[in-house]
């Protein structure tokens, strides 16, 4: 049903009840109509106010109905031009990139931090002052380490919006992380001198503790890689054959795959292992957890029984390493390669791609020789343990 007013204004009832404003007008000889808004929320005297002002467009050579339509899809496109729908599609487009892990961690900093913050701004209506406050915000709450990563995605979302052109502006550009937030002092993780070696390696010889340990700290201490790489080891990853053990990317740092060459004190070591039963493959099962690797804590709780606590850590064996192969005068290059310092510069990156394996497996050998004469030699250099 259709309850007409004048001047094209109508109010049509649906059989429903529902009752809408509507205007009836005609543009190039064509009838077109448009709505002015539900009754009783609009009431006559402003659905009259609304024919008028959209008969005066008319007047002004402008279609109310198309007008509407741009004004909803300009509203529409600030919408998707808001801080937090920006960093929406920048986290669709790097999840390929990450595992789900870091996808989760990078979203719930977002959403926990940012969005409540200035998650509804244009993306080209945020400030510098309100990147530095809510940065500094998380500082003072004591959590530095997450507020730094919160300030660099927020700065990687800038550079997504400006590369897309959402935006001309980035609020993050004139912000230096030195400048906003309080100095850190770099606590380097415990590790030994060349000279304090041969005492450990003896005493390492002569663990009491689980075998499994002890196999585990010396082969993290021949092969310099991380302890989590090591914990994960499994039997398929090592070809004993070619002296080679193949680290898949999903457990390196860099989620590269990584070769490491097997010096023959290592390829010993290996031999002497006893795969363990129900281990699943695992190299060092958990004596606790079946099919789980040994705890992130088991190396570091085994170095504190020896009286290293404070004084060595697992991951500081690959200091170790890469402080003796230096000294010894072996290309920077090759060792940083051996210990998975995968280089971020694109150019540089491709460049070491042929992973310096000759000059790596020479590298490795010699430190497995290195290791055997500083065992040799530990009855020698005395160094009381703590």
């Amino acid at each position: 049903m259709k309850l007409f007013d004048g001047g094209g204004l109508y109010l049509e009832v649906a059989p429903s009840g529902g009752k809408w404003w509507r205007l009836k007008y005609r543009v190039d000889g064509k009838e077109k109509r448009v709505s002015l808004g539900t009754y009783p929320d609009v009431g006559l005297k402003e659905a009259r106010e609304r024919r008028d002002q959209a008969r005066k467009m008319l007047g002004e050579g402008v279609d109310p109905s198309e007008a509407r339509k741009s004004d909803k899809a300009a509203k529409k496109a600030a919408s998707l031009r808001t801080f937090e729908a920006v960093a929406l599609a920048w986290l669709d487009k790097s999840a390929p990139t990450w595992d789900e892990g870091t996808h989760a961690a990078v979203r719930a900093s977002l959403v926990n931090h940012v969005f409540p913050a200035f998650g509804r701004l244009p993306v080209s209506g945020v400030r510098p002052a309100d990147v530095r406050e809510l940065v500094q915000g998380i500082e003072a709450g004591g959590a530095r380490e997450t507020a730094g990563r919160v300030f660099q995605r927020i700065k990687a979302v800038y550079r997504y919006a400006v590369a897309h052109e959402l935006t001309d502006t980035d609020p993050t550009y004139s912000l230096k992380p030195a400048e906003i937030l309080k100095r850190q002092i770099v606590r380097h993780r415990a590790a030994l001198s060349e000279r304090e070696t041969p005492q450990f390696l003896r005493l390492l010889g002569e663990y009491q503790g689980e075998p499994a340990t002890k196999a585990a700290l010396q082969l993290l201490v021949l092969t310099a890689v991380r302890p989590g790489e090591l914990r994960g080891a499994r039997w398929e990853e090592f070809d004993q054959a070619r002296a080679l053990w193949r680290i898949p990317a999903e457990r390196m740092k860099m989620k590269t795959e990584h070769l490491v060459p097997l010096s023959s004190q290592t390829l010993e070591l290996l031999s002497s292992i006893l795969p363990a039963e129900d281990a699943k493959g695992l190299l060092f099962p958990s004596p606790y957890y079946p099919g789980k690797p040994i705890s992130d804590g088991t190396l570091n709780s085994a170095l504190a029984r020896m009286g290293y606590k404070g004084m060595a850590t697992a991951h500081g064996f690959r200091t170790l390493f890469s402080t003796c192969a230096n000294e010894a005068g072996w290309n920077s290059d090759v060792i940083e390669k051996q210990l998975a310092h995968e280089e971020r510069d694109g150019v540089r990156a491709a460049y070491n791609r042929a992973n310096w394996l000759p000059e790596r497996t020479k590298l490795m050998q010699w430190w497995g020789e290195h290791l055997a004469k500083l065992a040799r030699g530990a009855d020698v250099i005395p160094f009381k343990t703590a």
